[in-house]
Parts: structure tokens; C-alpha cells; sequence
């Protein structure tokens, strides 16, 4: 019998327990994270488990119909999705149907209404000082929201305040020198938390302020009889009205209660917000906040509403972050804030906190988009598409099994194995990339991965094709194996690499469900990699040891008289010369 030379070979070969162990506690940990974690299956897409589907319709400003078209549609989808994803949702397809619409499906599992908020509520994105704001339904002047818009983290907080980013609010307590600045509502005609509030003297109105007059009139009558309880009125609140003017908004406080603004015209907007996000504060204790980095223009812009509110008090020291009509936060401002960057603080949780930093993102889109329907996909279509298609993974997976049954016998054990091996990391992996990154196994996925099927047999046959073929020119099962594994290894990895390469460049150029099949495709290449050279490899070097296999049993599949092997060369001997014999 040959014996393996020296080096990286024979290492391979007396130690072939180190990979298959490396291979189990990988397992293990795998199945221990996925039962520790609580997901103990794979997520699955809108087609498998249903989920929620929004159309929304492009309406232009009027007069500029022209906005509607493809770059800005793109811009749109690419804003929308961003959107969903921060949410934490995943597989959420958003694409455009037709000219003017955008089709939104988000899967089962996802807050559906706050969902249609992120994504329908499309309008731009607009900073505005607030005139006054009190409770809906509730009596008396106005009077300061008590707390920040979202959810509540259930501990006790005064008014979110606006301040520069990592510096603290200032100790003093602004002097009261007038209103915010507006030019939308005049003194007389604006709600005000009380009589002081008015500048000591004030100009009497001109014939050429009669206009304006009439109109802070007619917009207070509004907001004297709004109530922002009723889902109608909220729906329409603020439609049609510019951004250069002042507008009624809605909003719910920390307490659960809607809250009703008069707000004065927008001096900053969505674009002019560069960067938002959540991050949370313990250097200051202050928890959750928001964090808001502006372009150049924004800056100046904020810099100068904020310098003129900060002389303010409660509310008219507030500005609204409002977002289609829809007042999602009221902070309150006690210095001019100049440095190019805010950070909100007060009653938020990390929920809320993202909910915000997601709008200020995210808000401003180049069009404005209505909600023309919203249903309820069910998964009853796709669960019989799923029913069908594991048939067929069953049906072809039996047939692999019959083949190297019959073809390789004995050998097919260790493809067997392998496959279970492959299985198993396959759908732990899945399970865990669900919460992870938010992947979610939709019938194209379910499609890449019964195509794997066929990719790691291939990469079985082919080393034990390398094998047999050793074995036919006459060398033992044992140097056969260690022979074979190089020119087997070159030949998996070049296939292997070709898959992972299509793989990817479909996830890349391609959108929707196609990547789910594309991912799935190039996560069973890896694994197919790792199996062949920690599984596969070790065990049959293993199996090489035992009698059954080492000395070619006829069921083992590796018999050199059925693979019709030839003595080796160095065992021949020439015939001798023929001896003449004579007859007597």
C-alpha cells in the first residue's frame, strides 16, 4: 500500500476528526442561536404569509403637471423604499405601476397602518413656528402641547426640546419680546396663551392689511370649530394650502390625545435637512433623541427661525415638524440653534425616536402622493404555489437519492450526509438571517434553494469521479482519496465561483422577488463550499480506513473490478519467449 507523503496531504488525511468537528460545533451554535433567538423558522415574503398591498397616486401642484415622469417617479420609489426599510421591513417590494402610480406590498408581520403612514403619507416635508395649539375638544385659549408627538416611553418628560448637537440647553429662560415670527396671522387675529403676550405697543393695522386681517380671522374661525378628533376632518386638514402660508395641522401628544395647531408659513423644508437619525444619549442622560444635520441653506434657514422663536415663550417658541399635514413633533426652541445641526430630545422611546428620524429623512418627495387603495393580500395562492413546489424539491431530491443509490451504493452514503449537512445550515441560516437582516423566503427563494440541490450533488459526483477514476488505474482507496482531492477541488471551486458570480450580479441588477432566488442561490454556493471541504472531504478520508471501503466491497461502490481497474504498471512482467518444442 502507498503511503501519503509528508505535508499539508498527510496532515489532511490523519486528522480529518478536527474539520468534521469544526463542522458539528458550527452546527450546533447555529441551531443554540436560532432556539436562544426565538426564530426557529425562516421569515416568509407577502406571496408566502400575505401581507399588505398600497397603490398610491402621483398628483402633481397644479400647474406643474410635467412633474410627473420617470426620474421622478424613480426618486420617489427609491425614497419609499428607504422608508420601509427603516422600519425593519424586509422583503417589502416598491415599484411603479404604470405612469402615475407606486405599488407598495409589505409582508405579514409589519404594523400595516404604520406602514401606510411611512410610505402614503408622501406629502413634503415642512418645519413651520407654531401660532398656537390646544387640545382638541378642549376649552379655553391655547395653551403649549404638553409632549412630544409619538410613542411615549412611559416616563415623565417636559416639551421635546430642539439644541445644538452635543451641547446642553442654556440655563435662562428667554424673555417674552412678542410673537413668533410670522407673517401669516396677525396679533389680533391669533390665539394666544395670554394677554401679555402681546408687544407693549403694537401699529394699527393699514387699509392695506385688511387682507391679511380677514384671513387670520377666517383661519381662526377654522380653528376654533377643528377637531382633530374626527378621522375626516384630520384627512383634510391643511389641503391646498402653500407652503408660504399659514395652515391648520393635527397631532396626537404623548397623553394619546389629538392636538390641534394654527401654524405660520414653513421657513424650513424637507430638503434642507441633509441627515437624520436616532441615537441614544448617555453622555447627558437625556436617552433617545433625535439628531438632525442640515445642508448649508438649511442651516442658515434654521438658524434664523430658531433665533427668532428662542425669544419667545410656550407654544410660540415651538416649531411643528409637519408632514402632510400631520404634526409628528412640537419641540420647543431656547436658543438660536446656528451650528448647522439640532438634536430633539424629550419623551421618546427607540421606536418613536426612529418613527422621527425616518420622516426627517425621508420626507420630502419630489411629488405628492394620495392613497388610492390598501388591502389585504392573502398567502393562499402562494401557500398552494409552495405546496407545489416542495413536492417538486421531494420529488427531486428522492431522485438524486435513488441515483446515487444505484450508481455509487456504499459511496452514497457520505452524498447523503452531506446533503443533511448542507440542509441543516442552510435553514438555520435562514431562520437567523430573518431578524438579522431581514431576509424573508418567498417562492423565488424557495425555487434557489431546490436548485442547490443540483448544485451540491455536482460537487459530490465530481470528487468521487476523481476517486474512482484513481482507483481504475490501480492505486488503493486510501492514496486514491488524497490523489483525487486536488484536481476535484480546482474543478468544485471553478464551478462554485461561476454560480456565486451569477448569484450576485442577479442580486444586483435585478429588484424584487428575483433577488430573493438570487440570494438563496448564493448562499447554498457558500455552503456548498464549506460541506465539500469540512464534510465530505474528511469523511470519505475516514471511510478510506474502514475494511468495507478500503478493500473494495462490491456494494461499496468503489470495487476496482467493477470500475474495471488495470494493475498498476510496475507490477507487469513480459512474456517470456516462446519454447520450441520437437516431436520424439
Amino acid at each position: 500500500m502507498a503511503t501519503p507523503k509528508k505535508g499539508r496531504n498527510a496532515s489532511a488525511q490523519s486528522k480529518p476528526g478536527r474539520s468534521l468537528a469544526l463542522i458539528l460545533i458550527a452546527i450546533v451554535a447555529l441551531t443554540g442561536g436560532m432556539f436562544a433567538s426565538g426564530h426557529t423558522k425562516p421569515r416568509l415574503g407577502i406571496d408566502l404569509a400575505g401581507g399588505t398591498s398600497i397603490t398610491l397616486r402621483a398628483v402633481p401642484e397644479a400647474g406643474n403637471e410635467s412633474a410627473i415622469n420617470k426620474t421622478n417617479m424613480d426618486t420617489a420609489v427609491s425614497i419609499m423604499e428607504r422608508r420601509v426599510n427603516g422600519l425593519g421591513v424586509s422583503e417589502a417590494e416598491v415599484q411603479t405601476q404604470g405612469r402615475d402610480n407606486i405599488v407598495v406590498n409589505i409582508p405579514k408581520g409589519t404594523n400595516s397602518e404604520q406602514a401606510r403612514k411611512q410610505v402614503g403619507t408622501t406629502a413634503k416635508l415642512y418645519f413651520r413656528p407654531v401660532i398656537a395649539t390646544e387640545v382638541s375638544g378642549g376649552k379655553g385659549a391655547a395653551s403649549p402641547s404638553p409632549s412630544p408627538s409619538g410613542s411615549p416611553s412611559g416616563k415623565p418628560s417636559g416639551k421635546p426640546e430642539a439644541t445644538e448637537k452635543n451641547s446642553a440647553s442654556p440655563s435662562a429662560t428667554p424673555t417674552t419680546q412678542g410673537r413668533a415670527v410670522t407673517d401669516g396671522l396677525k396679533a389680533d387675529a391669533t390665539p394666544s396663551a395670554s394677554a401679555s403676550d402681546k408687544p407693549e405697543s403694537s401699529p394699527s393695522p393699514s387699509a392695506s392689511d385688511g387682507s391679511a386681517q380677514a384671513d387670520a380671522n377666517a383661519l381662526q374661525a377654522k380653528y376654533a370649530k377643528l377637531d382633530c378628533t374626527d378621522t375626516k376632518t384630520r384627512s383634510t386638514v391643511g389641503d391646498g394650502v402653500k407652503a408660504s402660508q399659514p395652515t391648520l395641522a393635527c397631532g396626537k401628544n404623548s397623553g394619546g390625545q389629538w392636538q390641534k395647531y394654527i401654524l405660520g408659513p414653513a421657513e424650513v423644508d424637507g430638503t434642507d435637512v441633509d441627515k437624520a437619525q436616532a441615537v441614544l444619549n448617555t453622555q447627558t442622560g437625556a436617552g433617545w433623541t433625535v439628531t438632525m444635520d442640515f445642508t448649508d441653506a438649511g442651516a442658515k434657514k434654521f438658524g434664523d427661525i430658531t433665533g427668532k422663536l428662542a425669544q419667545n415663550q410656550p407654544p410660540q417658541n415651538q416649531f411643528a415638524i409637519v408632514l402632510d399635514g400631520d404634526v409628528v413633533s412640537d419641540p420647543s426652541v431656547r436658543q438660536a440653534l446656528t451650528g448647522g445641526n439640532a438634536e430633539i430630545s424629550g419623551n421618546f422611546n427607540q421606536q418613536s425616536a426612529q418613527e422621527l428620524s425616518n420622516m426627517l429623512s425621508y420626507g420630502a418627495l419630489p411629488l405628492t402622493f394620495k392613497v388610492d387603495s390598501m388591502t389585504t393580500v392573502t398567502a393562499a395562492l402562494g401557500g398552494d404555489q409552495l405546496h407545489a413546489g416542495l413536492i417538486a424539491g421531494a420529488i427531486g431530491l428522492a431522485l438524486v437519492v435513488v441515483y446515487l443509490l444505484a450508481y455509487y451504493r456504499g459511496l452514497s452514503f457520505v452524498a447523503i450526509l452531506s446533503l443533511m449537512v448542507s440542509a441543516a445550515l442552510t435553514y438555520t441560516l435562514m431562520a437567523l438571517l430573518g431578524p438579522a437582516i431581514g431576509f424573508a423566503l418567498n417562492l423565488p427563494a424557495v425555487c434557489g434553494a431546490i436548485v442547490a440541490i443540483g448544485i451540491t450533488a455536482d460537487s459530490f459526483i465530481v470528487y468521487f469521479e476523481r476517486v474512482r477514476d484513481e482507483i481504475r488505474e490501480g492505486r488503493t482507496l486510501r492514496p486514491a482519496v488524497e490523489r483525487a482531492w486536488p484536481r476535484a477541488r480546482r474543478t468544485i471551486l471553478v464551478s462554485d465561483f461561476v454560480s456565486f458570480l451569477a448569484a450576485a450580479v442577479l442580486f444586483i441588477v435585478t429588484v424584487g422577488k428575483v433577488r430573493g432566488f438570487a440570494f438563496t442561490l448564493g448562499l447554498t454556493t457558500l455552503l456548498d463550499v464549506v460541506v465539500v471541504f469540512l464534510f465530505t472531504k474528511p469523511l470519505l478520508t475516514l471511510l478510506a480506513r474502514r475494511p468495507f471501503f478500503a478493500n473494495g466491497h462490491k456494494w461499496s461502490g468503489l470495487d476496482p473490478k467493477s470500475l474495471g481497474a488495470q494493475p498498476p504498471l510496475r507490477r507487469t512482467r513480459r512474456p517470456s519467449a516462446p519454447v520450441e518444442t520437437k516431436e520424439a
